[in-house]
């Protein structure tokens, strides 16, 4: 006796969860790779450039970049002296990394319009809570993404 089922298939295609593209902008290799691991872990890409003036570069060629982790210290400058140049090229949530974590320094990122600051080292904890923040609609731009549940 033949069947006569058939598989079912939506006319609509399953849609993908959109992902949330990053820049990170360090001079250490380990903390690009320490904070890809981290962001795949919600489903968030992340680009790497090793200076200012890469990142720059970076963020002009890839429209869809809405976060940045930029550290402070670079070859090439203070990245706190360059968050609102970083602004202006696109509506990015800034969050400003250094291993100079002094009350002074955090002022000076946040008056210069970094949305966020953390120390170096930081703990997975601390990445993935201002992950949430940004995703929940805490800081502009970001509350249409959904960070992957499975990880939460």
């Amino acid at each position: 006796m033949e069947s006569n089922v058939f598989p079912y298939h939506s006319v609509h295609p399953p849609q993908k969860k959109p992902s949330l593209k990053t820049l990170i902008i360090d001079d250490e290799d380990d903390i690009y790779y320490l904070l890809r691991n981290i962001l795949k872990q919600r489903n968030i890409d992340a680009v790497y450039a090793g200076s200012i003036h890469d990142g720059l570069e970076v963020l002009k060629q890839n429209p869809g970049i809405c976060l940045i982790f930029l550290d402070n210290r670079l070859p090439d400058g203070l990245g706190v002296q360059y968050i609102q140049q970083f602004k202006t090229i696109a509506d990015v949530n800034i969050v400003m990394m250094t291993a100079y974590d002094t009350s002074y320094d955090q002022k000076m990122a946040l008056n210069n319009g970094a949305d966020h600051f953390i120390g170096k080292p930081f703990t997975k904890e601390t990445i993935l809570s201002i992950i949430d923040q940004i995703t929940s609609g805490h800081n502009t731009g970001l509350s249409g993404f959904i960070p992957d549940q499975e990880t939460r």
